[in-house]
This record gives C-alpha cells, sequence and structure tokens, in this order.
C-alpha cells in the first residue's frame, strides 16, 4: 500500500540544509528573535535537537523519562509539552552554537535510520492529536515529524533573510498533511448536507484541498462540486497561518474568502502544531 504523504526520504536534505544554514550564520544571527515569539534563532536549533533526542529515547530506546501525569484534556497536553519545550531550550542556552550543530548533524543521521526502521502503515507511538486522531499511522506520525523540523528551519530562514526550503519538492508535502486537520478543525461547523469547502493555496507549492458535510461531519472529497465557499492564500502565508505565526487580523488581511463566509471564517484559526 502506497503511503499517502511520503516524506521519510526528505529529512536527510532537510536536515544538510539546516546544518549548511546554521554553519553560515554569525554570532548576531544566532540571538536575533524569531516568528516563534519567545525564541531566538539559536532557541529553535535547540528545540529541534529536542525533536532528534526525545524522538531516539522515547520511540527507539522506549524511555519516556518524565512522567506527563494526568492529561485530561488536549490543552492539558499542549501545556505539558509546552513545559517540556520550555525547560530543554533554557538549559540548553548554555551550549554553543558549534556545539548544537555537531549534536543537530549527529542526531539526524540516527534520527532518520530511526524513523526508516519503522512500518509505515503501524501504528505509532503517538497520535496526530491536532488532526483529531486517537491512533495514527507511522506514515501520519513521520509527515507530522517532517513539518516540525521543516516549519522551525523556516522560521530560522525567514528571521535571517535566506530561502531555500519552499520549492514544491520540500514545502509541498508540508502543506499536505497541515491541511489533514481540515475535517477535524470544521468539526463544530454546521452545513447543509453536501456543502463543500475547498482551500486553494496558490504559489509554487500550492494545491487545493476539498472538505464535504455529509452525514453531520467533513470528510475530504476528490470530487467537490461547486464549492459552498472558497479559500485562497498565497503558499508563504500558509505555513505562518497553520502553525499560530499570524495574528488574527493578519490571517483576515491575507486570505480570500468567496461564496459562504460562516464556513471560510474557521479557517482563521486552524493550527497543524500543538499550540
Amino acid at each position: 500500500m502506497p503511503v499517502p504523504i511520503p516524506t521519510l526520504h526528505l529529512f536527510p536534505i532537510l536536515d544538510k540544509k539546516l546544518v549548511e544554514l546554521l554553519r553560515s550564520l554569525s554570532p548576531d544571527d544566532w540571538q536575533k528573535p524569531t516568528r516563534a515569539k519567545q525564541w531566538t534563532v539559536k532557541d529553535i536549533a535547540s528545540h529541534l535537537l529536542d525533536g532528534n533526542l526525545r524522538t531516539l529515547s522515547i520511540s527507539r530506546d522506549k524511555f519516556f523519562g518524565e512522567s506527563p501525569g494526568n492529561i485530561n484534556s488536549y490543552q492539558d497536553l499542549v501545556y505539558f509539552l509546552n513545559q517540556l519545550n520550555a525547560d530543554w531550550v533554557k538549559a540548553t542556552r548554555r551550549l554553543s552554537p558549534t556545539v548544537l550543530i555537531h549534536l543537530l548533524e549527529t542526531t539526524g543521521t540516527l534520527y532518520h535510520e530511526h524513523l526508516s526502521s519503522l512500518d509505515p502503515m503501524a501504528d505509532a507511538i503517538f497520535s496526530v492529536a491536532w488532526a483529531g486522531e486517537e491512533r495514527s499511522l507511522n506514515w501520519f506520525h513521520i509527515a507530522r515529524e517532517y513539518t516540525e523540523k521543516w516549519h522551525h528551519q523556516q522560521q530560522i530562514r525567514e528571521t535571517v533573510g535566506q530561502d531555500g526550503i519552499t520549492t514544491r519538492a520540500l514545502y509541498y508535502p508540508v502543506l499536505d498533511t497541515f491541511l489533514q486537520a481540515l475535517p477535524h478543525h470544521y468539526r463544530s461547523t454546521s452545513a447543509s448536507d453536501g456543502a463543500t469547502i475547498t482551500i486553494v493555496i496558490t504559489g509554487e507549492a500550492g494545491g487545493a484541498w476539498s472538505i464535504v458535510y455529509h452525514d453531520y461531519q467533513w470528510k475530504f472529497t476528490t470530487r467537490p462540486s461547486s464549492p459552498s465557499c472558497t479559500i485562497t492564500l498565497k503558499d508563504e502565508d500558509a505555513w505562518k497561518l497553520f502553525t499560530k505565526g499570524l495574528t488574527l487580523a493578519e490571517a483576515q488581511a491575507c486570505i480570500q474568502l468567496q461564496g459562504d463566509r460562516s464556513l471560510g471564517e474557521p479557517i482563521f484559526t486552524m493550527l497543524s502544531v500543538m499550540a
């Protein structure tokens, strides 16, 4: 069975580009603030290292370390993860950029080797919660991890003014993965049976995704009828929207809605990250 969104082969490319990028930075670049609010460029690099190490420890070595305690809601999980991330970033501020680069290069290879060992159609160790799944397959978990690596590297690139990963080959899988959150995000939005919403992302990495309302739920459709609402935005804005990188006002300014606006407006708050 083919993998719906293949991303595994892209990790080494993305990691190589990250290491090249970080090696090119000046001392001042490392301390620049980013779109990730309180995090600098160096903080994001540290967070990417944490992603490698945490996956190797938990998924490969089955060592879970700190217990999350009682997780009774999505927000409980978000709070726990945010605290883990903050603790790590604070602790690793004592590491030099040179050490961070070396660790990222070393662990990136081990990380990819581990992901390559997983059966893409087997159950993942963690579900993709932002897509509303209580059980996910490894291919989706891997695609989710790819979006994490991509968008954090893109935050660094945006800050220091270096493009390099917005090609269709590297960016389209990110958008395709992010938009798997559409049906879950719209779960509280009612419509007439057969109503469709189409989101169009323009630009080199863009495409179109449609969902249809049937039997009181939204599902993807490959054969949309005339859309009840069409949502249009540029690929340069899409990744920012889905990673909490835009304010509501900024989202409203860069997204065009045609048709039933009540069906389009929920897109302003859609997230494809744990936030």
